[in-house]
């Protein structure tokens, strides 16, 4: 995959995460991308990891589930580490 397609689908990935996610998330879509891009590395590197399963193919199911995954995981994280600050 290339790093365009990589970086379309960290932000599709992270608009989906978004969307998954309950509640209101800050950022507009230049953090989404960012979370995202972050979170499909994040769920390459733990699908590798733990199942043996990289991110292959832009249109393999199986990546788009990792880079989904990954960015859920860094939109949770972020979205803790943001609240805390937000409610000092």
């Amino acid at each position: 995959m290339g790093f365009f397609g990589f970086l379309l689908l960290g932000l599709i990935a992270g608009a989906i995460a978004k969307l998954i996610l309950p509640g209101k998330q800050g950022g507009g879509w230049l953090i989404t991308l960012l979370l995202g891009v972050v979170g499909a590395l994040l769920g390459g590197f733990l699908g590798g990891l733990l199942l043996g399963a990289p991110l292959q193919d832009f249109f393999s199911i199986q990546t788009w589930l990792l880079a989904i995954g990954g960015s859920l995981i860094v939109l949770l994280i972020y979205g803790f580490i943001v609240g805390r600050r937000a409610t000092k």
